[in-house]
């Protein structure tokens, strides 16, 4: 017997590990929940009660495929192992298949399982899936893992010329291999799992199930790809393909969307638009962010990349965190991004690197501290993007431009938002406001009633000394 072991990948279309398990003989798959180690990793109720809504799916799409699902709650990824072994004796599985996981913790958890299970002979398999190129494969001239996006980008297209990863072939239903034997695929409520419910109004912002992932996929190829590189920054138009909620725990596969932006190259590379050429640039920045965890594992561990800015010193405000936190900073295209991350699970990317940059530049709060609070919000949290963006406008990370590059957020309001849409559907106080005002509401009003907070923060004091104090800590 087969057992394919569900992770970050809960779909049965262009799924390697099940691909491959079914080639070897009779499958059957296991979904482990692990409720504590979630809270350990700050993972955000609205994630988990996605993954529990699509886990339903997967259940549905394996039963018709004849592959018994057997669910099991185990807390602490410590114990996984012992887990796992009982379960390989219980069902006598010759091989335990799954996608890689690079994340530190999740590397040693599965090095502990595939440790154990060699003792009673059974095969430890793991198959490149969340990524379009195995880890550890895109090299510099001198071997090196690439430290800025813009040379491994241009490895990773050049890699593209020559072969674009194609999806695997359909799954076929098995014949049945269990008629009596019990199967625990009860699924436990979010509450059971000790976490609050979710509003139903807030579930329907995310549909689970495959199809609904791939016609997502296809309305923005259809609809937006050729305009993306023109809509993609402004946040009050429906501009980015918000796909990443499906990428981030597997409904959708990379080879999928790969494969949709190629379809008419038939699976040659080929950009044809603007639009094709930024998308693509999206999608490598995610494969960076996860090369880069692969490659530089103390980013896993609370650690900036660059490590000579351990050194910062960093202001301890904890008025200003949950001003920022909830948004009532004062600065309304911030205030917008927060609530509308609190009031959906998601936040526009564009905003997400004004508000990110805001915290660690102009309030000089830890970056690790927005870090936290993004992944305890976000419906699409995932580590190696959220740690990378946050370092990244922290200047703690990978960008090649220097600690003085600190966004002015109203004049990213007054670029990006420049009729104030986007601020009026989230900050509705400042809803009279025309679009002169809407962007720094003070500066014109000076006798009003609004219903909103003066700044919290000077930006050209804020600019300054955060300049000053990253050459202080970039020296030392």
């Amino acid at each position: 017997m087969q057992l394919v072991w569900f992770r970050n990948d809960l779909r049965i279309q262009d799924h390697s590990a099940l691909y491959f398990a079914q080639q070897n003989g009779p499958c059957m798959a296991v979904v482990i929940l692990s409720p504590d180690q979630w809270k350990l990793h700050q993972d955000a109720t609205i994630k988990i009660d996605f993954y529990l809504r699509q886990l339903a799916e997967l259940k549905k799409s394996l039963c018709g495929l004849n592959i018994p699902l057997h669910i099991q709650t185990v807390p602490l990824w410590q114990d996984i192992p012992a887990a796992l072994k009982q379960l390989c004796q219980r069902f006598q599985i010759k091989t335990i298949h799954c996608n890689i996981e690079n994340g530190w913790n999740e590397k040693q958890r599965d090095l502990s399982v595939a440790t154990q299970v060699s003792k009673m002979d059974c095969q430890f398999e793991q198959y490149t899936d969340r990524t379009i190129f195995p880890l550890h494969t895109i090299r510099n001239k001198s071997n090196q893992p690439y430290q800025v996006f813009s040379a491994f980008k241009k490895n990773c297209i050049e890699q593209l010329n020559i072969c674009v990863p194609q999806a695997l072939p359909a799954i076929e239903a098995q014949q049945m291999v269990f008629n009596n034997e019990k199967i625990d695929n009860l699924i436990p409520s979010l509450q059971q799992l000790g976490f609050e419910a979710i509003p139903a109004e807030k579930q329907q912002l995310w549909p689970v199930g495959e199809q609904v992932a791939l016609d997502h996929l296809m309305h923005f190829i259809d609809s937006n790809l050729v305009q993306y590189d023109q809509t993609r920054d402004f946040p009050a138009i429906e501009g980015t393909s918000q796909l990443s909620v499906y990428l981030n725990i597997g409904i959708l596969s990379i080879r999928q969307c790969l494969e949709a932006l190629f379809n008419a190259q038939q699976g040659h590379f080929y950009i044809e638009n603007s639009g094709q050429q930024f998308w693509l640039n999206e999608l490598l920045w995610r494969e960076f962010y996860q090369h880069v965890m692969a490659d530089f594992s103390h980013v896993s561990k609370h650690l900036p990349f660059k490590r000579n800015t351990e050194n910062i010193s960093w202001l301890q405000d904890d008025e200003a965190l949950n001003a920022w936190k909830y948004g009532q900073t004062g600065i309304p295209i911030v205030d917008a991004g927060m609530r509308q991350m609190l009031a959906t699970g998601w936040m526009h990317n564009r905003v997400r690197m004004i508000c990110a940059m805001f915290l660690a530049k102009n309030l000089l709060i830890d970056w690790r501290k927005g870090e936290a609070w993004f992944m305890q919000q976000l419906v699409d949290g995932d580590f190696a993007a959220n740690n990378g963006g946050w370092q990244w406008s922290a200047s703690t990370g990978t960008d090649s431009v220097p600690y003085f590059r600190v966004f002015n957020p109203t004049s990213q309001s007054q670029k990006f938002d420049a009729q104030g849409d986007y601020i009026r559907r989230w900050v509705p106080e400042l809803a009279s406001c025309d679009a002169k005002q809407i962007h720094e509401p003070y500066a014109y009003i000076t006798d009003s009633n609004l219903d909103y907070p003066l700044p919290i923060i000077d930006l050209k004091m804020s600019r300054q000394r955060a300049i000053a104090t990253f050459k202080m800590g970039n020296a030392k």
